[in-house]
């Protein structure tokens, strides 16, 4: 028996969409950027170097070693206040959506209808009732991956905003600490200023009653006033930097200045120690240590999903609809119900002419995938960059220290033994001021070289990544909060999220 036509047909769709499946949806992807950073670092390394022993569990509790909890409030609440982190958490949560959206759309959709119609179907033919309820679906068949690229992409880009938080997080956490080291530094500034103050104001005193008496030339009273004034006029300038940075942490922190001020109170002038941030055995390990080398790696698989999608887009789309419900029927002479279903219409579409509009997308998408590597190239060697330079200034903070602390300690010892040859009279004014600029200039440095060393010390804690873990997910997670502790960690919550896809192996 011959098989009709449209039976031939019905069976071949399935062989037909079979052949199609193995069309390739584009051309094969370029290599994926290598992680190519230097097998050691080259800036020395501070003592005792972090090598292999280093691990990012201790970058979580560096904060601890400052031994200020001052310190570690104003870091959690700068967290809590900064419109940076709650940005990249409204991030977060569109990410999130656009996540849930692409993956909707590979997905069946269903919707009710009930409909009640009254009228004359023909001519001739009594007038009736139809009443109807159905379950309608519509399902477009993802045959060539394209719904699967995207949600890809939009898992990629959801990893990528809950790594941007993390690192949002972090950089408040430097900056809060660095202007936190920049007033206590400027108050130790101040507390020398105001001594140097005091020491002009009375040696001017000296000098005028001693010209009153005629022991001293009235150039050297002059000298001395206007050596106070310089004193007097260094010391409000110096206050007013520290006012300054006070108001820079009320900003961060959002806190009332009045009781910021109460809480800086007992600590004035006293900068905390803490010795530099453990360093990863070679700089390859940032990858593992930075959230933004994290966001720039899932931005390279989010674009190349991009691609994927967009080529495949110009491939045949296949759309398969049905319905299933009750009807009933109702005249003057007959009425009748039951269920009714339809499966179908399986319909295909295939692209024949669009003025080129899918391969430039194509192109486009191509384009961001190769800015994408890009990116990700110009992070790493831009991470790398910053461990360096911390690196550096540490070095140069430790090897200098010695000599600046023994040169401020020798020039107050010389300062104190010219007060006292002058007050004799065995040293002009002359000497007296040029031993007193030397010994506040030195007494200066040494207070700048410590703040410097803490600087370099935070920005190594912010290059290597503040303690961020990939495992570590993004605001909406509870958050335990123990004393002086809570400000240098992420978020941590009781489950990840679902797992995105992971990059080329070159990449991990």
């Amino acid at each position: 028996m011959k098989m009709p036509n449209w039976r031939r047909l019905t069976c071949a769709w399935p062989l037909w969409l079979a052949g199609c499946a193995q069309w390739p949806a584009q051309a094969p992807l370029p290599a994926p950027p290598a992680a190519a950073a230097a097998p050691s670092w080259n800036a020395p390394l501070p003592a005792p170097a972090g090598g292999a022993s280093a691990r990012t569990e201790d970058l979580r509790l560096w904060w601890a070693r400052f031994e200020d909890p001052l310190l570690v409030s104003l870091v959690d609440a700068a967290q809590q206040a900064s419109p940076t982190s709650s940005a990249a958490g409204q991030r977060i949560a569109q990410a999130r959506s656009a996540r849930v959206a692409a993956g909707a759309d590979s997905a069946p959709v269903i919707a009710a209808d009930a409909q009640g119609v009254r009228g004359r179907a023909e001519p001739g033919s009594p007038t009736g009732n139809r009443y109807s309820a159905a379950a309608q679906a519509s399902w477009e068949i993802d045959l060539f991956g394209a719904g699967g690229a995207a949600t890809r992409a939009a898992q990629a880009r959801l990893d990528g905003a809950v790594s941007a938080w993390h690192d949002a997080r972090i950089a408040v956490a430097a900056e809060t600490a660095q202007t936190y080291v920049q007033l206590r530094a400027c108050e130790a500034q101040a507390g020398w200023a105001l001594r140097d103050s005091r020491s002009r104001e009375e040696t001017a005193r000296l000098t005028a009653l001693t010209t009153d008496a005629g022991f001293r030339a009235p150039a050297d009273a002059a000298l001395a006033r206007g050596s106070a004034a310089q004193g007097r006029s260094q010391a409000a300038q110096i206050q007013a930097q520290c006012d300054r940075l006070v108001k820079v942490l009320v900003a961060l922190t959002a806190r009332a200045e009045p009781e910021l001020r109460q809480s800086l109170q007992p600590g004035q002038a006293r900068l905390p120690e803490a010795a530099p941030p453990p360093l990863p055995a070679v700089p390859g390990d940032l990858l593992r240590q930075r959230p933004d080398l994290a966001r720039a790696e899932r931005e390279i698989v989010a674009a190349a999903a991009d691609l994927e999608q967009r080529a495949s887009q110009r491939l045949p789309q296949v759309r398969l609809g049905g319905q299933i419900g009750l009807m009933r029927l109702e005249t003057r002479s007959t009425g009748g119900d039951g269920s009714v279903w339809a499966v179908g219409p399986l319909s295909v579409s295939l692209p024949l002419f669009d003025a080129g509009r899918r391969d430039a997308a194509t192109t486009a998408a191509r384009a961001a995938y190769e800015d994408a590597r890009n990116q990700y190239l110009g992070a790493l060697r831009r991470a790398v960059r910053e461990v360096e330079d911390a690196l550096v200034l540490l070095d140069s903070a430790a090897r200098r220290g010695q000599d600046v602390r023994q040169a401020a300690l020798d020039l107050d010892t010389v300062l104190k033994a010219t007060e006292a040859r002058w007050q004799g009279g065995l040293a002009s004014q002359f000497e007296l001021e040029d031993a007193r600029r030397n010994a506040y200039a030195a007494a200066s440095l040494y207070i700048d070289l410590q703040r410097e060393r803490l600087e370099a010390a935070i920005a190594l804690y912010r290059a290597l990544g503040g303690g961020w873990q990939p495992a570590d997910v993004g605001p909406d997670a509870p958050r335990p909060a123990p004393p002086g502790a809570a400000s240098a960690q992420p978020a941590t919550p009781p489950a990840a999220p679902a797992p995105s896809p992971r990059p080329p192996a070159s990449l991990r």
